[in-house]
């Protein structure tokens, strides 16, 4: 299916290579720092959305209500690692809703996606 829906897209668009050609890019994340900012800048995605604009928390298809309120997944998911590094999931959440990860990504900012 990719591959088909790639060639439809190319061809109507015009484009070459893989349809998420230069979008992505994996990256290890070697420090607590760097895996905080990268949990923020997830839970902070929906902030593009006009609709969604500060209601990242009630946004459907996120986890980040699974972090800062009830995890509805249990074992599946295990937000520990990142919430053990705060005192607070009100802290966590604060981290995410402020510029704090702003200001920490700046500060390592060779470790990142952007």
């Amino acid at each position: 299916m990719e591959t088909a829906y790639a060639k439809y897209f190319n061809t109507k668009y015009e484009k070459r290579g893989h349809l998420l050609q230069g979008v992505f890019r994996a990256v290890p994340v070697k420090t607590d720092p760097q895996l905080l900012y990268l949990s923020a800048y997830i839970h902070r995605n929906p902030r593009g959305l006009p609709q969604w604009k500060n209601k990242e928390l009630e946004y459907p298809w996120s986890s980040y209500q699974d972090y800062a309120k009830k995890n509805r997944w249990g074992e599946l998911l295990v937000p520990d690692i990142v919430l053990n590094q705060f005192s607070t999931t009100q802290s966590y959440q604060d981290f995410v809703e402020t510029s704090t990860a702003k200001r920490q990504y700046k500060d390592n900012a060779d470790l990142y996606i952007e």
